[in-house]
């Protein structure tokens, strides 16, 4: 049997990004901290308006299923 060999990619420029989030860089400097070049307070605000919770609906999904089993 042969090995498979590990295709690394060579992708140069930056990816894309969502309008709103236009020049949003992210690094990890000598310390491990990471540097951003945007405020968190506008990321958070971007991902709670375009990002579904998983935990919050799952969470209710439950509380359905609950209400479901106590009108039987």
């Amino acid at each position: 049997m042969s090995k498979k060999e590990i295709k690394v990619s060579k992708k140069q420029g930056k990816p894309r990004v969502h309008k709103e989030l236009s020049g949003f860089e992210v690094s990890i400097d000598q310390f491990g901290e990471l540097k951003s070049s945007m405020n968190i307070e506008k990321i958070n605000k971007f991902l709670d308006a375009n990002v579904d919770d998983k935990k919050l609906l799952e969470k209710e999904e439950k509380e359905r299923l609950k209400k479901e089993k106590k009108q039987k």
